[in-house]
């Protein structure tokens, strides 16, 4: 299974691609999409929204874990990155592929076990589940590498739960 995890964001949004075989996670490729800052937002909007197509299109994921919008005190940061989701959204949508959402405290839950962890603790074991050399940077792309991990051992379990309710 191939992972499309997603860091949202309108300056930058973080992407990480993942294979899943077994217990094994692989790394396909990760980065970052980048806008500048006094484009105008639709603008920005398009570039993402492009972006996100050309990387479904070329490395084809079966499913895609996007981070769900953490509420801050800037709302015109809110807004702009509810927009960036909800075109990375729509870009999934016209290709067929489930999209999860994952809240902030569930990703570190998946990657390190606690939901309070640190930041750093979250790339460090980005790093250690994917094999890297390095903590990807920006800290979007670790972001959303542990949000395709979290897709991925979320996915086995909600596998079990369909194959139970089968039976």
């Amino acid at each position: 299974m191939r992972v499309l995890g997603i860091d949202p964001g309108i300056a930058i949004t973080g992407f990480g691609f993942i294979d899943k075989q077994g217990h094994k996670l692989t790394p396909v490729q990760y980065g970052a999409i980048t806008t500048e800052a006094h484009t105008p937002q639709e603008e920005r909007l398009i570039q993402v929204y492009d972006s996100a197509c050309a990387l479904m299109d070329r490395y084809k994921p079966d499913a895609v874990g996007v981070e769900k919008l953490f509420f801050n005190r800037n709302v015109t940061t809110a807004f702009a990155v509810g927009q960036a989701r909800g075109v990375i959204i729509l870009a999934a949508a016209q290709r067929g592929l489930p999209v999860a959402e994952y809240t902030p405290l569930q990703v570190k839950q998946a990657v390190v076990g606690y939901g309070n962890a640190e930041k750093r603790q979250v790339q460090e074991m980005v790093k250690m589940f994917l094999k890297l050399s390095a903590v990807p940077k920006p800290d979007d792309v670790a972001d959303a590498l542990a949000v395709a991990i979290c897709h991925a051992h979320s996915s086995v379990l909600t596998q079990k739960i369909n194959e139970v309710k089968r039976t």
